[in-house]
């Protein structure tokens, strides 16, 4: 896997990158060498943040953890990647085997004001056509509660969600 590490603040020892890498490896049987992990960590405070992205072959897991030190960090957020895995271990292997689409945006939550609204984050993306069942799958790994992409059977833009009863939702242009 091919590791590209981004330091917020602070410049992360090679020590640091190698343990990372070390743990990581627990994962490296899901994927091949052309793998991309993108491991990003900051200081919150007295907490360590650690941010895991891996892309292969288009498709994007996303994990994150807060604890007191670096290593407990990543631990977290291997195990968190891990359980994604297992979850939905029958849909990734069709996926990891088999050429993907491309991962699209990851929301940032804003923060409402009461007089104006204000575009504090703005993001590109590249839409490829899949089926609605492909689209729930790259929301939940990316941990998102909704999901645009262009649908395959109707080559329109298209959202799913996450209702609050756990169940999807799809939202569909009308002609």
């Amino acid at each position: 896997m091919n590791y590209i590490f981004l330091a917020k603040g602070f410049t992360l020892s090679e020590d640091s990158k190698q343990i990372i890498q070390k743990k990581m490896n627990k994962l490296a049987k899901f994927f091949t060498d052309e793998t991309e992990v993108h491991v990003a960590v900051s200081h919150i405070k007295q907490k360590q943040v650690v941010e895991v992205t891996i892309i292969h072959k288009g498709l994007a897991l996303r994990a994150e953890a807060v604890t007191e030190d670096i290593i407990s960090s990543i631990e977290r957020t291997v195990d968190t990647l891990e359980r994604q895995i297992q979850k939905h271990k029958t849909r990734l292997e069709k996926r990891l085997h088999t050429p993907a689409f491309t991962p699209e945006f990851i929301l940032q939550n804003e923060e409402d004001e009461e007089k104006e609204f204000r575009v504090v984050k703005s993001k590109k993306f590249n839409i490829k056509p899949m089926k609605v069942e492909e689209a729930i799958l790259q929301m939940n790994l990316l941990g998102h509660v909704f999901f645009v992409f262009t649908n395959m059977d109707t080559n329109l833009t298209n959202v799913v969600y996450k209702r609050k009863d756990g169940d999807y939702g799809l939202i569909e242009k009308d002609n």
